[in-house]
């Protein structure tokens, strides 16, 4: 028998545009993402849902300094609604509590979609991971016990009816970070009258970055690991949003060793700053109105 031999980890850093497969949480997505980039440090930016496929931004060594950068950006994704159903959960994971008839036109579909755009109020699942006393609702989903939510708002920028058949809607959603589209299927089933659930999710955007160009495990695992990283993003791009500052040589040092540099007119917030085109890190302006840094990276030179 021969001995198992050990996985060597290395350094590696950069964004990985995963799309992610149906049936695996995020965390195992990003593990075995890992593994085949031999990655010693790896995260992601948040998480999707098992039930759901598509874009799923991962961060490798430096890059992870970043990670929550993404967790406030907006989203846009693909969603697929049974209509005359409607579930414990407001997916197809759950039990069914109700059904009914569908007698539901696309034009019923299109007078009720702009009540649920701009800024709205829901309530979240007891599905859910958001906490109770420390517990998650969704443990005590399975126990049978609900308890009370407050109605969180949100943001739905746009939706846009993509396709109608029989009992199946299929929309595209562009939401704020905190939407569940779990509860915007069973809200618009509920005003159209006879319920709904999701019965498919596939997010395609986060921030600017896109389902264009990511990859699947499969196509990265059919890749030679030695030509795996050319499918990385740069540590930067999580971070293309941000204003761009460019340090001289004197500025760039002082930066790099945690002192705070001139601060350009007319910026404010969160600033990428880079020297000789390499990327230094993250910096807000602080005391005596200067650039402070934040977050540096180590990058190999």
């Amino acid at each position: 028998m021969q001995p198992k031999v050990k996985k060597a980890w290395r350094q590696v850093d950069g964004v990985l545009l995963l799309d992610k497969p149906g049936g695996m949480t995020s965390n195992d997505a990003l593990q075995k993402a890992r593994r085949l980039f031999s990655a010693a440090k790896g995260g992601h930016t948040g998480t999707l849902d098992p039930l759901a496929t598509g874009l799923l931004p991962l961060c490798f060594g430096e890059a992870t300094k970043f990670s929550a950068d993404l967790l406030d950006a907006d989203k846009t994704y693909e969603a697929t609604l049974r209509l005359g159903v409607t579930t414990d959960s407001g997916d197809s994971e759950g039990q069914v509590s109700a059904t009914a008839a569908v007698d539901v036109a696309e034009s019923d579909i299109l007078r009720v979609l702009p009540q649920f755009t701009g800024d709205i109020l829901q309530v979240p699942p007891m599905h859910s991971a958001l906490k109770r006393d420390g517990r998650p609702l969704y443990e005590l989903a399975r126990q049978g016990i609900e308890v009370e939510r407050q109605p969180r708002p949100v943001t739905i920028h746009r939706i846009d009816l993509l396709a109608f058949a029989g009992d199946e809607v299929r929309l595209s959603v562009s939401c704020s970070k905190g939407t569940y589209i779990r509860v915007l299927a069973a809200d618009i089933g509920a005003v159209l009258g006879c319920g709904a659930h999701l019965i498919a999710l596939r997010r395609t955007r986060v921030g600017d970055l896109t389902l264009a160009t990511a990859a699947t495990l499969a196509e990265l695992d059919a890749i030679p690991e030695g030509e795996r990283e050319q499918r990385l993003q740069a540590v930067d791009a999580l971070l293309q949003s941000l204003p761009r500052v460019d340090l001289d040589a004197a500025a760039e040092n002082r930066f790099s060793h945690g002192n705070p540099v001139d601060l350009p007119a007319g910026l404010s917030g969160k600033i990428r700053v880079y020297g000789q085109g390499r990327l230094l890190g993250v910096g807000e302006p602080g005391p005596e109105s200067r650039l402070w840094p934040k977050r540096l990276v180590q990058l190999a030179v």
